[in-house]
């Protein structure tokens, strides 16, 4: 009798998430052909399309391997799966991209460091890609920065421009290769070609001379993947002050590149878990303690005992490094407050005065995206600015936005967020939005996006500061329904998103500290204790407020908010460098028209002065980020805080016991420390009274001032051993870059026409 035959089913599987440019359909390829299944992979806008047939259990391996074996780079969001009949047709195909599917866009990916097998190319004298300054696979290279539209394939992207050699073709078209649908691929046959000045020359003769340069002190323009560096000996202390004149950065630290591991252990202290993050696909800057003797000019990290360091971001840059021998400040093409230059004709008018020569190639660049800049504590990432090798990949929120929104952010370290779905794309790092050329790429990020993932905005979330870039653009939009959340709802509302928090979880106590934010009282708020969720916000409590004297001046001149706490408790101003000065302002900061302010990040202002750290700052944060640098970490004990009174913290009498600590001449790393510790020790016993009194289990830390380790991890430890939850942020910064996923959340989640108690729908 004959036997029946094998029962065959097929499958139609739809794959969303970070699925394209990241080797997935030769990935789904080979694991079709180990499972002996027929069908075909192909992209479309959603994502990632795949039919298989063969037996049953080989088809269910088949799905469950899509997410448990995926590419490194790979993030597989959903796997929507429905039968459909069988063709019988043999073999396993990857099909052309199809378009115009409709439904949501596929994502993705952010531009990536080397791969390890790349990188032993790169170094590999018999290898045909032997110092390739542009060598990249399916695992690695660039990705947002070179993608014009989607779906991802080299012709939506800036190496349409680059038609492949036979030998790379053979690699692209061959499913058993690396470089199989690698987007980027290219050799030194067919790929971009470097240049330094006008003069023709192979891609080593071009290395050989810029290395030259660098080594003799020269300050060179390099284009890499988002956009042109500055680059110069970072133990030239002549040349760093050159740059720093040229970019008019009076003491703003600069970051500084190393070869390799080694390179940067001699350089900063490095662990296990530092040199995970250093060597990590998104390559960001990483603050670390500076080793004494580093050979590194002073000048390149002035008034800091850290150093902001990276490892190669690409191929080029690993090159360059080697080549030259030398750590090599590496540094954003830019004047300070500009955007990063992207564009070569950009670059060379605004950066012609600044440089000796460019290193550039004829690669376009689609979309300028910065450095990221990141600290490590408890071994994992605590990001500072949210660029390369992380944007533009989304954040899953824990609920489904029903209108996608638009979020515009703040003034400073501005991103924009579109929403739509369960995701939120946060752009990269944008800026200060202080003059035309950043306000430009404000509006071009929003517009980019919104096309890459197929967004169309129908409600815009905007800071409530009347007077903010963001918020006249976001009320601008006539064709949409605009929310205003306030700033430190936003704040804990980025934090709780990240950690995938819905509109019915329970609310947290969040502690919002940072510099500058609009309270709807009338004050600046900036100190905040807030029992916070999705849809609304109640403030608890707060730092004890003072006066602002002077508005924006006393935030760039931290001596005047020394003078308004000692003016506010009627101390003698023995401590003052100008005492008149001190005095005219200290009584400025008691008048009754003066606005009042709740900012911790002021407050670290006033004892900065208080200590003589800094009288006036030349950039945002840094008399806090210095007065952070003097803590010494011998000293355990701290300033005494009386209790909060109406949820009042009396901060003052931190200003008060720093005071009496100066006049009897305390160590100023001890008085740094016991301000850090009494600040600590006083949030941490409010957060807890308060969350008792409001039945609150879990903390949510956010805002720029918990940048600063010391704070983060004592009030962290604290909220922890009162046995509450502690939220901190991990995937997006806590400064303002995170600002807009906390406002689009906020928006998403705004019951209409009613919303939450810190929110204003103004449309």
């Amino acid at each position: 009798m004959t036997a029946p035959p094998p029962v065959r089913v097929r499958a139609h599987l739809s794959v969303t998430g970070i699925v394209q440019g990241v080797g997935f359909r030769p990935f789904v390829h080979g694991l079709a052909g180990r499972l002996a299944l027929d069908g075909y992979v192909g992209n479309d806008d959603a994502g990632v399309v795949v039919e298989v047939e063969g037996a049953p259990e080989a088809v269910e391996a088949f799905v469950v391997a899509l997410r448990t074996d995926a590419p490194p780079l790979a993030l597989v969001e959903s796997v929507r799966r429905r039968p459909v009949a069988s063709t019988g047709a043999p073999g396993f195909l990857i099909a052309s991209s199809a378009t115009g599917a409709g439904g949501p866009r596929t994502t993705v990916s952010a531009d990536t460091a080397p791969c390890t097998e790349c990188l032993a190319e790169l170094d590999d004298p018999t290898d045909r890609r032997h110092r390739h300054p542009f060598i990249t696979c399916t695992n690695c290279g660039p990705r947002f920065s070179i993608v014009c539209d989607v779906p991802y394939d080299r012709a939506t992207t800036t190496m349409a421009g680059f038609p492949m050699c036979p030998a790379c073709t053979a690699e692209y078209h061959d499913p058993t290769d690396r470089r199989f649908h690698a987007q980027p691929v290219c050799c030194h046959d067919c790929g971009p070609t470097l240049r330094l000045g006008g003069s023709p020359d192979s891609s080593d003769g071009v290395l050989a001379r810029a290395a030259a340069r660098l080594r003799a002190g020269e300050i060179l323009a390099v284009k890499g993947l988002g956009g042109y560096h500055l680059a110069v000996r970072a133990d030239d202390a002549d040349a760093v002050a050159r740059l720093r004149a040229a970019k008019h950065r009076e003491d703003k630290p600069f970051a500084v590149l190393a070869a390799d591991l080694g390179a940067a252990a001699e350089l900063v202290v490095v662990d296990e878990d530092v040199a995970g993050v250093l060597t990590s696909r998104q390559r960001p800057i990483v603050l670390l303690p500076r080793r004494p003797g580093a050979a590194v000019a002073p000048a390149v990290a002035p008034a800091t005992g850290e150093l902001g360091i990276l490892l190669p971001p690409t191929p080029l840059h690993r090159l360059l490094a080697r080549d030259v021998g030398v750590p090599l400040v590496l540094t954003s093409g830019n004047v300070s407050d500009e955007p990063i230059a992207h564009r070569d004709d950009d670059a060379a008018a605004r950066l012609a005065p600044l440089v000796d020569g460019f290193l550039t190639h004829d690669r376009p660049i689609r979309t300028r995206v910065d450095d990221s800049v990141a600290r490590v504590a408890r071994r994992r990432v605590l990001p500072v600015r949210r660029a390369r090798g992380y944007a533009p990949e989304p954040v899953t929120l824990g609920f489904a936005v029903r209108r996608p929104v638009l979020a515009c952010g703040g003034e400073q370290k501005v991103t924009i967020t579109l929403a739509a779905g369960t995701r939120a794309f946060l752009s990269a790092h944008i800026g200060d939005l202080e003059n035309l050329a950043t306000l430009r790429a404000y509006t071009d990020a929003v517009t980019h996006i919104g096309r890459l993932f197929d967004i169309e905005p129908e409600v815009v979330a905007h800071d409530l500061h009347p007077e903010y870039r963001s918020t006249t653009y976001a009320l601008d939009r006539d064709d949409l329904t605009a929310v205003g959340v306030q700033h430190h709802h936003a704040h804990i509302a980025a934090c709780l998103a990240e950690h995938g928090r819905g509109p019915d979880d329970p609310p947290v106590l969040g502690v919002a500290y940072d510099g500058t934010g609009w309270g709807p009282d009338g004050t600046i708020w900036g100190g905040e204790l807030l029992l916070a969720s999705l849809r609304g916000a109640e403030r608890v409590g707060h730092l004890e407020t003072v006066g602002l004297p002077g508005g924006a001046a006393a935030v760039r001149a931290p001596w005047r908010m020394a003078a308004a706490w000692l003016g506010a408790a009627g101390a003698d101003l023995a401590v003052a460098r100008r005492q008149e000065r001190w005095e005219a302002v200290a009584t400025l900061a008691r008048s009754a028209s003066t606005l009042r302010t709740s900012s911790a990040g002021r407050l670290f202002d006033a004892v900065a002065a208080v200590l003589g750290v800094r009288d006036t700052t030349t950039y945002e944060g840094q008399a806090a980020m210095e007065l952070e640098q003097y803590v010494d970490p011998a000293e355990r004990s701290a300033y005494s805080v009386g209790e909060a009174v109406d949820g009042v913290i009396p901060a003052g009498d931190l200003v008060a016991a720093a005071v009496a600590d100066v006049r009897t001449g305390v160590d100023r790393g001890r008085i740094a420390a016991r301000f850090h510790h009494g600040l600590a020790d006083a949030t941490v016993r409010a957060a807890v009274a308060a969350a008792a009194e409001h039945g609150v289990t879990t903390a949510a830390l956010s805002g720029g001032v918990f940048v600063n380790l010391v704070l983060l991890e004592r009030v962290r430890a604290g909220l922890e051993a009162a046995g509450l939850s502690v939220l901190v942020h991990e995937r997006v910064p806590c400064t303002d870059g995170g600002l807009s996923l906390g406002q689009a959340a906020v928006a998403a989640c705004a019951p209409a026409p009613t919303a939450p108690s810190l929110t204003e729908v103004d449309r």
